[in-house]
């Protein structure tokens, strides 16, 4: 029987750089990918300036390097290069992974004049609105492979640097879902949060979760949740945008007059941020991502998957990746609804679709979804795939 892939990489060196471990997904995949090194006898080393996730790094086998990785200054950079490879060189590096532009250019001189090997991956819609911040972006193009969030990511690789089409491989961010059980939540945690809702008993949730910053949608929402309304719809109906404003005052301001106005003050909240999100999706009936700009990836639409929890999505970015729905499958394969975005009428056809499933029909929807996200979405998976290109350039 053949060696498994990543059984080649015990004893190697990997360093990935980014530019501070804050919670984010760049920063998560790789505390991610860190534990998976370690889990078959690799070093994985992190250079980066610090964060709150350095304590789990450390904790799952991972090593911090300090490393000043968030300079943007071109004289910083440069002095960088030759930090980096000095760094390389005394920790024996064998292949360095880059996670974000302005290290990634640092990365890449180091590790062209190293030899070694070098691999990026575009975690974000780098679009570039000039010719210089196209690039500035193609950096995350430059690798001799290339990683893509998604099919939608590789898809403006492809667009926006046609030169790297060839070396391009999508690995799906990877879900922990053994966090996202629905049989792990108790439920004193999910009635905890229907209170601190304000919630009652009998009233049902649709959760628009995600920071309110105006692309995510929540216009769209509100609108959506007046039309239900009007046509008597939801009347038990509340719908909750749980997330910072993050400083945004003036759109803040905006919703709440848009909720006054609709004659919603009741039947659309804020609740601010929600740090228990396995419960927050078990809390409401339907989940909703309502985007308006694209996504690189549909995090929050796997997460309400895996809970069992009917999602409905715009159909735009990469987030319709997560989500099986007609024309594209069967109807008895849908997992989610997806409409166009920006469409309030459409989201409040889908929602009032989604509200209205019997018992059986969304029982055997959460099982399909379930097993989708795993079969797809998996944090192993993504770290088995991310490995198997380290292995597969080192091996050359």
């Amino acid at each position: 029987m053949a060696e498994p892939p990543s059984h080649a990489l015990t004893g190697r060196t990997i360093l990935q750089i980014i530019p501070e471990l804050h919670a984010g997904g760049a920063e998560r995949t790789t505390v991610d990918i860190a534990a998976g090194l370690a889990e078959v006898g690799a070093r994985a080393l992190v250079a980066t300036e610090g964060g709150r996730l350095i304590g789990e790094l450390q904790a799952k086998g991972g090593v911090w390097l300090p490393f000043p990785a968030a300079a943007k200054n071109p004289l910083a950079m440069i002095g960088n290069i030759r930090k980096l490879s000095r760094l390389c060189a005394a920790e024996h590096v064998e292949l360095i992974h880059a996670r974000s532009r302005a290290p990634a250019w640092v990365a890449l001189a180091a590790a062209r004049a190293m030899k070694l090997p070098f691999v990026t991956t575009y975690h974000g819609s780098y679009a570039g609105a000039s010719a210089v911040k196209v690039l500035y972006n193609s950096v995350m193009a430059r690798g001799d492979v290339v990683i893509a969030n998604s099919h939608y990511t590789a898809d403006l690789i492809s667009r926006m640097h046609p030169f790297a089409r060839s070396k391009v491989r999508v690995v799906h961010r990877g879900t922990d879902f053994s966090t996202y059980q629905p049989a792990l939540v108790e439920p004193e945690r999910i009635g905890a949060l229907r209170a601190a809702w304000g919630i009652e008993p009998e009233q049902r949730v649709v959760l628009l979760a995600g920071r309110l910053t105006s692309w995510k949608g929540q216009r769209v929402l509100i609108e959506a949740a007046r039309l239900m309304k009007q046509r008597g719809a939801s009347e038990d109906v509340v719908f909750v945008l749980a997330g910072d404003a993050q400083g945004r005052n003036d759109y803040v301001r905006e919703l709440d007059g848009l909720i006054a106005a609709g004659g919603l003050t009741g039947v659309v909240r804020r609740v601010g941020h929600c740090s228990d999100m396995p419960a927050a999706f078990l809390a409401a009936s339907v989940a909703t991502v309502t985007s308006t700009e694209p996504e690189a990836f549909g995090r929050v639409a796997v997460e309400a998957q895996a809970m069992g929890v009917p999602v409905v999505v715009s159909d735009l970015g990469a987030v319709p990746e997560t989500v099986l729905a007609p024309p594209q499958c069967l109807p008895g394969e849908r997992t989610g609804w997806r409409v166009p975005p920006g469409d309030a009428a459409a989201l409040a056809e889908a929602l009032t679709e989604a509200l209205a499933l019997r018992p059986s029909a969304n029982d055997a929807m959460a099982m399909r979804a379930r097993r989708h996200v795993e079969r797809s979405f998996s944090l192993p998976h993504m770290v088995s795939e991310t490995l198997d290109v380290y292995a597969a350039l080192l091996g050359k």
